[in-house]
């Protein structure tokens, strides 16, 4: 407050530090940074742990506390080695979740025969992925529509990404695919757009061929069977069945009313 000439009021004074380590160069860099009324006032140069102003105001106070050296030893302690040994060793107790991969299954969804073609990935792991259509193997920019990452209940993910093919011919079909990438995996998964394999909510004449034709089979066998079985009570000269309901008894004892 003194240095911004304040004498009252409600202030807030804001500091963030930390480190980031990289696990495969083993390089770790630590950070601290202070705020006052949601600017920023000084940071911490991480080679010589003095503090660099970021306001003129600060400017005044850079000195006193590069002067303090209870104050510098204790961030250089913070962000050399407290915070990286937390962070390496919060990393190995979640290694086997934080560090999993899990590749999706893809596929190409359509609604009706004049709606765009969805390339949906799902069951993918972590979330950190990219969804694109290419048309002779560049990424598509126009007639595509982007969805966004949802959860799964399993706690994968899935995503899609939409292409309009309105202008297209089905003879430049082959010219697309649906690429997938997911962080931490080198190699990319890409679906060729092909008719045969779009799912879509009809269902082609052709398929209902199978089912039609053994229902009239089946129902020709019945048909066959019922008809065997009435000649045969008659050969047998069989009584015919008792009637199954009053009206139908009545029609049996009274047949001339």
């Amino acid at each position: 407050m003194h240095l911004y000439n304040q004498s009252e009021g409600v202030h807030v004074l804001q500091m963030v530090d930390g480190c980031e380590w990289d696990d495969e160069t083993g390089e770790v860099k630590g950070f601290a940074e202070f705020g006052y009324d949601a600017e920023d006032l000084l940071a911490l140069d991480p080679n010589t742990f003095t503090w660099i102003p970021l306001r003129p105001e600060a400017v005044t106070a850079k000195p006193i506390w590069d002067a303090n050296e209870d104050f510098r030893e204790f961030f250089k302690t913070a962000v050399t080695q407290i915070y990286p040994e937390q962070l390496k060793k919060f990393v190995d107790y979640g290694r086997s979740s934080l560090l999993k991969t899990e590749l999706p299954s893809v596929s190409l969804l359509q609604k009706t025969p004049s709606s765009p073609v969805s390339c949906h990935a799902t069951g993918f792991y972590p979330h950190r992925a990219s969804l694109v259509w290419r048309k002779d193997g560049e990424e598509l920019h126009e007639e595509v529509d982007h969805g966004e990452i949802l959860p799964n209940h399993d706690g994968t993910f899935q995503m899609s990404v939409d292409l309009n093919l309105s202008s297209v011919t089905p003879e430049d079909w082959t010219r697309y695919d649906c690429v997938f990438q997911l962080s931490g995996v080198k190699e990319d998964i890409i679906t060729k757009l092909e008719k045969d394999w779009i799912r879509t909510n009809g269902v082609k004449p052709s398929d209902m061929t199978v089912p039609v034709t053994a229902a009239v089979v089946v129902l020709a066998l019945i048909l066959i069977g019922a008809a065997g079985f009435i000649v045969y009570k008659k050969k047998k000269g069989e009584r015919p069945a008792a009637p199954e309901n009053s009206t139908e008894l009545s029609e049996q004892l009274n047949p001339e009313t």
